[in-house]
């Protein structure tokens, strides 16, 4: 029995507002409940609701600029930074931004629907 599982072929979560994400692992790939890692690119002008998630969510920039605000400061991470966002914080993620940014989430435990906490 193997002691490593390779994903080849990611999730790719249907989305409404242009928004690419792959879900690598995490529960709708390996039904792993505590972590998800995501491959993201966000289009131009993108943004989500306020949540207030029950897991800790690590971002990293890989390409373009994404703006969170995070209960009520705005931060703009570049390519090459990283931000820890602990759980039970208010946050907005956008990118209002003329080009793209691709990102890895990674969440811990993994993202849910039942643990995002998004507002209306």
């Amino acid at each position: 029995m193997k002691k490593y599982f390779i994903q080849k072929a990611p999730f790719v979560v249907p989305t409404t507002d242009g928004k690419l994400i792959e879900e690598h692992h995490g529960l709708a790939t390996t039904n792993n409940s505590a972590i998800s890692i995501a491959h993201m690119i966000a289009p131009p002008g993108w943004s989500e609701p306020f949540q207030t998630p029950e897991f800790d969510e690590y971002t990293y920039i890989i390409k373009g600029k994404k703006q969170f605000i995070i209960e009520d400061e705005a931060v703009v991470l570049e390519a090459g930074q990283s931000i820890k966002i602990e759980k039970n914080t208010r946050v907005q993620y956008s990118n209002p931004f003329d080009e793209p940014c691709e990102y890895l989430a990674i969440c811990t435990p993994a993202f849910s629907m039942d643990l995002v906490n998004r507002e209306e």
